[in-house]
């Protein structure tokens, strides 16, 4: 067991005896754990397989390469609408907990065997964006440039929060919002 798991599930408020019950069957499976993004991340042989998260609602069990995962007992949910590889368990309580432990243990063998097999998720759809961002980079070769030089996934999040919008000069004021952003090769996120 981890010194750094055990201090972060002290610290927890949401879900401290959720992850408590479920780390030992985690670690049961031959996982390793530390803190990766904040959170208890299990791996084996230096792959990550799942990641515990902390929602409101629920305490999630983050499959990495979930999409690949047989899921007989259809308890895989994605991230979202946008995630193309993860796949989450999710527990509202401890009864939820041991209910779940062999669909668990079963579901971490296989994602195990996933990564033994060197499986991929396959590339991402071609990103095609959206006309206001793709008229400014049209516009604006400095700005095409770093663009392009951000990664395929700050590509994607730029893209997705341009085109959430409704109306044409929304989406044309968030373009000319984030464009410094763009501009010194940070992502939507980053800070």
């Amino acid at each position: 067991m981890n010194p750094d798991v055990d201090a972060y599930i002290e610290r927890s408020e949401k879900w401290p005896e959720e992850m408590t019950d479920l780390r030992p069957t985690l670690l049961g499976c031959g996982l390793t754990e530390e803190i990766k993004w904040g959170k208890p991340c299990y791996s084996h042989e230096g792959k990550n397989i799942v990641i515990l998260q902390e929602m409101n609602e629920f305490l999630a069990l983050m499959f990495f390469k979930g999409a690949l995962l047989n899921d007989p007992d259809c308890v895989l949910e994605d991230q979202g609408p946008n995630s193309r590889s993860a796949g989450r368990m999710q527990f509202a309580s401890v009864q939820d907990v041991a209910r779940l432990t062999d669909t668990v243990k079963a579901y971490i063998g296989e994602a195990i065997e996933v990564e033994a097999a060197g499986l991929e998720v396959g590339p991402a759809p071609e990103l095609v964006l959206v006309e206001e961002l793709q008229n400014r980079l049209d516009q604006d070769p400095a700005l095409a440039a770093a663009f392009e030089s951000l990664t395929p996934g700050r590509q994607r999040e730029y893209n997705l929060y341009f085109s959430d919008a409704k109306q044409a000069k929304t989406r044309e004021a968030r373009v000319e919002k984030y464009a410094q952003r763009i501009l010194e090769g940070k992502g939507f996120r980053d800070r």
